[in-house]
């Protein structure tokens, strides 16, 4: 069962944000202005009260003109072998859909962003991840690993159930739906 926990040794958003708007001389009530996200919003991510949906996080990036590896973590974590890198199960970034119901734990190294990104998404009943249209000809390849879910895709819906592959236009409105009884897996590719 999903459930909302802090996770201890995790790198921490809001101590992080706090730090760069503090460094770019910002109040709260002006990063609120910059971003369109409201004061109480901006001081509960910096006191750990809240996990941010991703558009939140990438409103930020863009408000205070840092990568989101900059806001987020990801640092890399050393390791014996040099020519493996580890990021530990607490070091991997997860952000919350706006519904509160899925979490997304970004897989894909922050450098490939632009154009490819990984996510490990699990959806509490009802959850639903709905996107605007990403750039022209991007595509999303979902995989059910377990549960079921309900992609909508421009005009489109398709059902999966546990095993199931779909790709898709990500270039229109979308939406990964769970639309089962129990709590759903699944893993996420984005391509733009």
């Amino acid at each position: 069962m999903l459930t909302k926990r802090k996770h201890t040794g995790a790198p921490e958003l809001g101590p992080r944000l706090k730090s760069l708007r503090l460094e770019r001389k910002l109040t709260l009530d002006l990063l609120a202005s910059k971003t369109n996200i409201s004061k109480s919003m901006l001081s509960q991510i910096e006191r750990g009260e809240t996990n941010p949906t991703f558009a939140i996080v990438w409103t930020l990036t863009q408000a205070l003109r840092v990568d989101l590896t900059d806001l987020i973590g990801g640092n890399r974590v050393d390791s014996n072998n040099d020519a493996i890198e580890l990021l530990p199960a607490h070091y991997t970034p997860a952000i919350t859909s706006k519904d509160g119901l899925c979490i997304l734990r970004i897989l894909s190294p922050i450098g490939l962003a632009s154009h490819t990104e990984w996510y490990d998404m699990v959806a509490q009943t009802g959850g639903m991840l709905a996107s605007e249209p990403h750039s022209a000809g991007s595509m999303e390849h979902f995989t059910c690993v377990s549960g079921r879910f309900l992609i909508k895709s421009g005009e489109s819906e398709q059902h999966l159930k546990e095993g199931d592959t779909v790709r898709y236009a990500a270039d229109v409105p979308h939406a990964i739906i769970n639309d089962g009884k129990t709590e759903s897996r699944g893993f996420l590719l984005v391509l733009t």
